[in-house]
C-alpha cells in the first residue's frame, strides 16, 4: 500500500471514529459546577452575584471587596443512561449490509466524575481588586466495552481541561464594577474506537488518539449594584485548543495491515463562547430572587481538524444554544440560608448527527442547597442537583476508510434513553 493511500485510510478512519466526548452537567461537554452556592440555586444568579464564588462567571464579581476572600468546592457527578441499538448495520466491501453485532445494550457508559474548583480574591485598594479562579470546565469520561454495538464510533473517551483564570476588577463608581480575566487552559484527551477488518471473521482493530496542550482565552464583565437590585453581564471567549500527540492504529489485517503504526500529529478544536446576563433582587431582608440567561456559542465546535500528515477535518455541526435559570435564596436566620432553583439547558447536538460519544439531550436541572455560617469568617455550602435528560437518537452514519476502495459504512441507528445525573456538591467560603 503506498504512503498516500495509507494516510487517506488513516484520515477517513479518524473521521469515522473520533470526536470529543460529551454529556456533562450542562449541555455538550461543559461542567458548570464552579461553586456550591451557585449549584444550590441552579446557577441562576452567578453573573450578578459578588465575591470569589462568582469569579468564574464574571470577573467584575470581585469589584469592591474589602478583605481577602475565597471559596472551594468539590462535586461528585453520578450519571446514568442506556445506549441501545435499534438496527445499526455495517456494509463491508462487496458484501450486503449486516447487523453490527455485539452487545445490543450498553448501560451507564458515562463514568462517575469528581470535579474540584476554587477561587481567591483580594483588594488592592478601595477600587481595585485581583483574583484567581481554578476549575475544570470541560471534562468527561465514557468507557464502552470492546463488545458494544457502538465500538466502531466509540470505546474510551477521556477529556480533561484545567482552567487558570487570573482576574482584575475595578469600581468605576460605587455602583458600577468592571472586570477582565485571562483564561489559561490545559487540555488532555484520549479517544479510542474499534476498526472493522474487511472480513467479519477477523477480530476488530483499534485506533487511539492522544494529545495535550496549553491555550489561551479571555473573559470580561460588568456589574451594576443599586440597593436591592444587582445586574450583571459577562462574556467568556471561545478557546482554540491545539493538542499535540499521536495517532495509533493496531490490529488491522490483510490489505489494511500497512495502516498499523504510530503517527505524530495534532488536533485542533474550539470550546464555545458564553454570553450571560443575570439579575438578583432582594424582595426582603430574607428573600432574594435570581435569574440568568446564557447564550452558548457551541457553533464554534464545528469540526475537529487534524494536522500533518493526516490533514483531515471531522465535521461536528454543533448549534448555538440557550440556558435559562431561575432561583431563590432564603435566609432562615442570620447564619443559615437555603436555596432552590430550576434550569433548562438545550443540547448543542442535532438529530442526524449524534453519535455514541454524544448521548446528549435537552435537560432540566432541579436544585436545592444550603449555607451555614460556622464562624463570622467561614461558611459551609452544600447542594444537590438532579438532571433529567431527554431521550435522543444515536444516528450519525459514518464510514471507515471513506473515499478509498475499502470504504466500510456504518449506518448507525440507536437510542440514548433513561439518562439522568445526580450531583452532590460540598464546599466552603472564607474571608479575613
Amino acid at each position: 500500500m503506498n504512503t498516500r493511500l495509507k494516510y487517506l485510510i488513516t484520515a477517513s478512519t479518524l473521521a469515522a471514529g473520533l470526536a470529543v466526548p460529551q454529556v456533562a452537567s450542562a449541555g455538550g461537554f461543559y461542567l458548570q459546577e464552579q461553586s456550591v452556592r451557585g449549584a444550590g440555586r441552579a446557577f441562576s444568579g452567578e453573573t450578578a452575584d459578588t465575591g470569589a464564588a462568582s469569579l468564574w462567571w464574571n470577573p467584575a464579581a470581585i469589584g469592591g471587596i474589602d478583605q481577602i476572600e475565597g471559596h472551594f468546592a468539590v462535586s461528585v457527578i453520578l450519571p446514568s443512561a442506556d445506549i441501545e441499538n435499534n438496527n445499526t448495520l455495517i456494509v463491508r466491501p462487496q458484501q450486503q449490509p449486516a447487523p453490527v453485532g455485539g452487545d445490543q445494550l450498553s448501560s451507564d457508559p458515562i463514568e462517575t466524575g469528581v470535579l474540584p474548583a476554587g477561587a481567591v480574591a483580594m483588594p488592592i485598594n478601595d477600587r481595585l481588586s485581583v483574583g484567581l479562579a481554578v476549575s475544570s470546565p470541560y471534562s468527561f469520561t465514557t468507557d464502552y466495552d470492546a463488545t458494544s454495538w457502538v465500538r466502531y464510533t466509540a470505546l474510551k473517551s477521556h477529556l480533561r481541561t484545567y482552567d487558570i483564570q487570573p482576574s482584575v476588577a475595578y469600581m468605576v463608581t460605587p455602583e458600577l464594577s468592571v472586570g477582565a480575566a485571562l483564561n489559561i487552559e490545559y487540555s488532555d484527551a484520549e479517544l479510542t474506537n474499534a476498526l472493522p477488518n474487511l472480513s467479519a471473521a477477523l477480530p476488530d482493530g483499534e485506533q487511539e488518539l492522544k494529545g495535550d496542550g496549553w491555550d489561551l482565552g479571555w473573559s470580561a464583565g460588568v456589574q451594576y449594584r443599586s440597593g436591592p437590585l444587582m445586574l450583571g453581564a459577562a462574556y467568556k471567549s471561545s478557546v482554540k485548543h491545539k493538542l499535540s500527540g499521536t495517532l495509533t492504529q493496531s490490529g488491522l489485517l490483510g490489505p489494511l495491515e500497512a495502516s498499523n503504526g504510530v503517527i505524530d500529529t495534532d488536533a485542533t478544536f474550539r470550546t464555545p463562547w458564553q454570553a450571560s446576563v443575570g439579575a438578583r433582587y432582594a424582595v426582603s431582608d430574607q428573600l432574594t430572587l435570581n435569574a440568568q440567561v446564557v447564550r452558548i456559542g457551541w457553533g464554534e465546535f464545528d469540526a475537529i481538524r487534524l494536522g500533518e500528515p493526516v490533514n483531515a477535518a471531522i465535521p461536528e455541526d454543533y448549534r448555538n444554544t440557550w440556558s435559562f435559570a431561575g432561583g431563590v435564596d432564603y435566609a432562615v436566620s442570620p447564619a443559615w440560608t437555603v436555596r432552590a432553583g430550576v434550569q433548562h439547558d438545550q443540547t448543542p447536538t442535532q438529530s442526524g448527527d449524534r453519535d455514541a460519544r454524544v448521548p446528549d439531550g435537552n435537560r432540566w436541572n432541579f436544585a436545592v442547597g444550603t449555607s451555614y455560617d460556622v464562624t463570622p469568617g467561614f461558611t459551609v455550602d452544600a447542594a444537590f442537583n438532579y438532571l433529567a435528560i431527554d431521550d435522543a437518537t444515536i444516528d450519525r452514519t459514518t464510514a471507515a476508510y471513506a473515499g478509498t476502495p475499502v470504504q466500510t459504512p456504518i449506518i448507525v441507528d440507536g437510542t440514548a434513553s433513561n439518562a439522568n445525573a445526580l450531583i452532590f456538591s460540598l464546599g466552603g467560603r472564607f474571608a479575613f
